[in-house]
């Protein structure tokens, strides 16, 4: 009997996904139930990036209701004022450009900022479409902001966060969140979309067990 060891997670998210904001606490949590015995690694997975019309009232009216469902589903606060804001352009790549230069500077404290990205802007209003807001973002977070700002802007981070946008539909996804395990050369859909802890948690131990424990 040969035992093979699980790989890790790959958690595909985007900063300003409302339904990854709600599943926060969730892959929070996984994180601290397995903590290095399985490594998650984030990818983004790009909602809408590069979009380049600002909201007219039908699209605000659709994400709203979106808001809703989250928040009666799952209690994660929001911050409905942004509603009122005038020509915003839900463009998602460049807090997902963000997210990749925090796994570039500290690859391990990637999750948390990403949870912070969404807090500021869901719970909080800010706009992390902003680059300087991105920076300040990293700075109160605990990133030196010149370093962070010089990485943000870099031909490379635009490079690798595309990178991720191709791999993610590489992968056939299409909506967040999405948790994949990796294990023995292979990915395997643990879970897509929002889920309860207990849900996936259920799964993931599932996942481990198969991949385990083969046969050579």
């Amino acid at each position: 009997m040969k035992t093979a060891k699980a790989n890790g997670l790959l958690y595909i998210a985007d900063p300003m996904c409302s339904w990854c904001w709600g599943f926060a606490p969730v892959i929070r949590s996984i994180t601290k139930q397995y903590g290095n015995k399985l490594p998650t690694w984030v990818i983004v997975g790009g909602l809408a990036p590069g979009e380049t019309t600002p909201l007219n009232d039908s699209t605000k009216a659709s994400i709203r209701e979106h808001w809703d469902h989250v928040h009666e589903a799952t209690s994660q606060p929001f911050d409905f004022e942004f509603f009122e804001r005038e020509n915003f352009v839900y463009d998602t790549e460049p807090p997902s450009r963000a997210v990749v230069t925090a796994r570039q500077i500290d690859p391990f404290r990637t999750m948390d900022f990403l949870e912070y990205l969404h807090g500021a802007f869901y719970r909080e209003n800010r706009d992390i479409t902003d680059n300087e807001t991105l920076s300040d973002l990293a700075q109160e977070f605990g990133f030196n902001r010149e370093e962070f700002a010089h990485v943000l802007l870099s031909d490379a981070t635009k490079k690798a966060t595309t990178n991720d946008f191709v791999t993610s539909r590489k992968m056939g996804i299409n909506g967040f969140p999405c948790l994949i395990g990796h294990a023995n050369n292979e990915l395997v859909a643990i879970s897509n979309g929002y889920r309860s802890w207990e849900h996936v948690i259920r799964d993931i131990d599932f996942w481990l067990h198969h991949s385990t424990n083969e046969q050579e």
